[in-house]
């Protein structure tokens, strides 16, 4: 490995862990009901990285996007009554109706560079990004207020992070077959099989941690969110191809910006919330 890609290497592992710190004693120092609140600041800094992909350049239009995300995020706070009574019956039907936006984005993933002709007007990917930006923070919420939800949100972060993890290095070091050529050509077939196999690894450490629960049911839960996370990352790969980019922002050294750290998290938390609400595993 080049001098150049080590450096690059250890800030990236550095801001990793300066991220995993402040995320993990937020979890467990606040309220849920709080942490909630708290989270919406990443999400809107999330925004401000999206007009960038939706090529909006006034300053005008960037503070009606953030203003418009930031009612949405405060509507959903209440009408969710996160301090209260939370509603997780509709936080589900909202995680459900975003997997079928996912799904059609799956599509058009596949079908890029013929499928802009659906999606690539400035319009829709605002719209895009205020849906999927507030579904997170509703499945994100309805997590961390589940029960023992602190512990299930860290497991989620776990799951997406290995997965990617195991993408980038699986990928690095074997990676020959690409997986999306057209949209993320560094993204191999190799490094998805990486990701995998370390799911595998922290199916059977929670096994032989808790033996009570059932290998199987594991199964079933944490790797179609792992699998998720992977079309969210490959969208915003998209994305950035068609705007022109390489990172969303570099709010993040050795990372880019945050959309380039939550893309999994978009499409993998709304999986995780219809699992655990469905009865999977806990």
């Amino acid at each position: 490995m080049s001098a150049i890609k080590m450096s690059m290497l250890k800030q990236r592992v550095l801001t990793a862990l300066i991220l995993v710190l402040v995320f993990t004693l937020s979890l467990f120092a606040v309220p849920p009901s709080l942490f909630s609140l708290l989270i919406m600041l990443p999400i809107i800094l999330a925004g401000w990285e999206w007009c960038k992909l939706a090529d909006i350049k006034t300053k005008a239009g960037k503070f009606s996007l953030l203003l418009t995300l930031i009612c949405l995020l405060l509507f959903a706070y209440f009408a969710l009554d996160v301090s209260g009574n939370f509603d997780r019956q509709i936080s589900y039907q909202i995680c459900l109706y975003a997997l079928v936006l996912w799904a059609v984005i799956l599509l058009w993933v596949q079908g890029y560079p013929s499928s802009r002709v659906l999606w690539a007007k400035a319009p829709i990917i605002i719209c895009l990004g205020l849906i999927l930006l507030c579904t997170t923070w509703v499945a994100l919420t309805a997590i961390v207020l589940y029960d023992n939800g602190q512990w299930l949100l860290l497991l989620a972060v776990l799951i997406i992070a290995l997965a990617d993890l195991g993408g980038y290095f699986a990928g690095n070091l074997f990676g020959r077959h690409k997986l999306a050529a057209m949209v993320s050509p560094g993204k191999t077939w190799e490094g998805f099989l990486g990701g995998l196999f370390l799911q595998g690894l922290l199916i059977l450490v929670i096994k032989l941690t808790l033996p009570e629960l059932s290998a199987i049911d594991l199964a079933i839960l944490i790797i179609p969110v792992a699998l998720s996370s992977v079309v969210g990352d490959l969208f915003e790969s998209m994305l950035k191809r068609h705007s022109g980019v390489k990172d969303s922002s570099s709010l993040l050294p050795g990372h880019g910006g945050i959309l380039d750290r939550i893309d999994g998290v978009m499409a993998a938390l709304p999986m995780y919330w219809v699992l655990l609400f469905q009865g999977k595993v806990f």
